[in-house]
């Protein structure tokens, strides 16, 4: 265990009393290799794991530096910048300011989406010296004039990797532009594409590289488990672990807004206290209920992938991947939240017939292999909840989104008038948001059949090798049904040899042949076939032309019309009610 402490990385006095009083004593690995760099001027590329102690290595530097200085803060202009992905880690890193900065004189503000202009317009022209910001509102706000970035002497971009996942790429590269050219740059990631790459060839100036481990590596604390499991039976092996009293503080997670409502939904109705996180909730109600799980009133927290970054939460025991991330590098930052500055956690993965690419990708990217854990019987797990009748739910999810977009609607968080263009009613929801292989959005299974057991679906046991269309060849015989059962196998079709009659034996000319081919027309009345009778046998004159009277034709009674000859557009001649051109 290294012996180095806060003291020995050069630090001031007033921060080493702000970290006795946070009971930080001894830094992490990426603290205790990056603050030098900092606090020496230079720039930095850090490669991480969440949980590592990254926001105290730039924020104690950046604090002193700020602190050392006489200059104040003017308005709209900031002298440091952080950039973060989401609004929790915003918030997160704005609070991480105020712990160490205590005492130390500095103004801070944090600028998110989700809540109003008006109080960070005020701050921003108040002066601030640091901003903590998510890309989006940061750019409304400096079109709109409010913030300056050429003061800007430090400029930070935390979790980049998740910006550039997030569709951020071009919002970063517009602040980059902003920023002042002279400045020092910190660049902070949990993975390294080539995106990231070359971004940090372009804005780092000769940085220091920090990584404390190979990319996608997660921490040696965390036990990682994974059970096999039907879908249908999540929810009842969820509430199956919950069971147990050592879960105490449980983040569970899932790719969908709408089922992280579920879940929280069926958790609350078997006693379980649970908070659910996503996108779809307005910036307070995501406070809320992070503030709720951190003062233990809830046990269980419910998020998506957005919200993984940005909970930072003590005490975390346990991490359940209701539902396992498309992409590798969220399986990593997910079970990040438990075994936090040091501690140990345990990480526990569903994984259903159609989830078996994304576990061998999470396996590639993390270089190990996840223990595999027996799956209850369906008679040792409780039975699921049913689920809330569908207006209820839906009525939920579209107060959700009006809630978010700032519409509100009197009567509460009903359903829309007329149903939403949807027949029963209920409110708008977006494709995706449910796997096409999860029922849980019905009210009623199919049939009264029960769910088959993981035993029978996961014929073997661990099945992650198996290619997913492979199917056993010995889970039915292929012989087990005579040939004769089949009504082809009774007459070969090779009886009647194909030499007993010679294709000569009859003029080609006297075999019917069948209308409908080439050359084949229908017959003509009464004459034979072979008659063909020149174009030019019958003269022309063999009817005379006069046979019918002209006065006996339709066109002979008709008047000619009065617009024949007549120029279009002209004012042509000929009669007062013709068309002429207006005088």
């Amino acid at each position: 265990m290294s012996t180095v402490t806060f003291a020995d990385l050069g630090l001031s006095e007033t921060l080493l009393r702000a970290l006795s009083a946070a009971k930080y004593t001894t830094p992490t690995p990426i603290q205790e290799r990056t603050i030098p760099a900092l606090l020496q001027g230079r720039d930095v590329l850090g490669i991480a794991q969440t949980g590592t102690g990254k926001t105290a290595a730039f924020a104690l530097p950046i604090l002193q530096h700020l602190s050392s200085t006489t200059v104040r803060a003017q308005p709209k202009s900031p002298r440091a910048l952080v950039l973060a992905p989401t609004r929790e880690l915003a918030v997160q890193i704005a609070r991480s300011f105020e712990t160490y900065g205590y005492g130390l004189g500095l103004r801070l503000c944090t600028v998110v989406g989700g809540l109003g202009y008006g109080r960070q317009i005020e701050t921003l022209q108040r002066g601030v010296d640091i901003l903590v910001a998510t890309p989006g509102r940061l750019l409304d706000l400096i079109e709109r004039g409010n913030v300056k970035l050429g003061q800007v002497t430090f400029f930070v971009l935390d979790e980049a990797d998740r910006m550039f996942d997030m569709g951020f790429v071009r919002d970063v590269r517009r602040i980059t532009q902003l920023v002042a050219k002279d400045r020092q740059t910190l660049l902070f990631s949990a993975t390294m594409p080539n995106d990231i790459a070359k971004l940090a060839n372009e804005i780092l100036k000769n940085p220091e590289k920090v990584e404390i481990a190979p990319q996608g590596r997660t921490i040696d604390k965390i036990d990682q488990r994974v059970y096999f499991v039907n879908s249908s039976t999540k929810r009842a092996l969820l509430s199956h672990l919950l069971s147990d009293a050592s879960l105490e503080r449980v983040i569970v997670f899932t790719r969908t807004k709408r089922g992280a409502n579920r879940v929280a939904e069926a958790l609350e109705d078997q006693g379980v206290r649970s908070e659910a996180i996503h996108g779809n909730k307005s910036q307070n109600a995501r406070q809320k209920a992070l503030d709720n799980f951190s003062r233990g009133k809830a046990r269980v927290l419910v998020a998506t992938d957005l919200a993984s970054r940005g909970i930072d939460v003590t005490g975390v025991t346990h991490v359940i991947n209701f539902e396992l991330p498309a992409d590798a590098e969220s399986y990593v930052h997910r079970i990040g939240r438990t075994a936090r500055a040091g501690a140990s956690g345990v990480a526990l993965s569903f994984c259903d017939g159609s989830e078996r690419g994304q576990l061998r990708s999470i396996e590639k990217l993390t270089s190990q292999r996840i223990a595999v854990v027996p799956t209850p019987s369906n008679e040792d797990m409780p039975a699921a909840p049913p689920m809330r009748p569908r207006a209820e739910r839906e009525a939920r999810d579209a107060g959700e989104d009006d809630q978010r977009n700032g519409r509100f609607r009197p009567g509460g968080h009903g359903a829309r008038n007329g149903g939403g263009g949807r027949p029963g009613g209920g409110g708008r929801r977006s494709f995706g948001d449910r796997p096409s292989h999860d029922r849980t959005g019905h009210d009623q299974t199919r049939g009264d059949r029960p769910p088959a057991p993981a035993s029978t679906e996961f014929r073997g046991g661990d099945f992650r090798d198996r290619p997913q269309s492979d199917r056993p060849q010995g889970d039915r015989p292929q012989s087990d049904r005579p040939q004769g059962d089949r009504p082809y196998g009774d007459r070969p079709r090779n009886d009647r040899p194909h030499g007993d009659r010679p294709h000569g034996d009859r003029p080609q000319g006297d075999r019917p042949r069948p209308y409908g081919g080439p050359g084949n027309n229908p017959p003509h009345g009464d004459r034979p076939r072979g008659e063909h009778r020149p174009a030019g046998d019958r003269p022309h004159g063999d009817r005379p032309q006069a046979a019918r009277p002209q006065g006996e034709r339709p066109q002979g009674d008709r008047p000619r019309p009065a617009w024949k000859g007549r120029k279009f557009g002209g004012g042509g001649g000929g009669g007062g009610r013709g068309r002429g051109r207006a005088a």
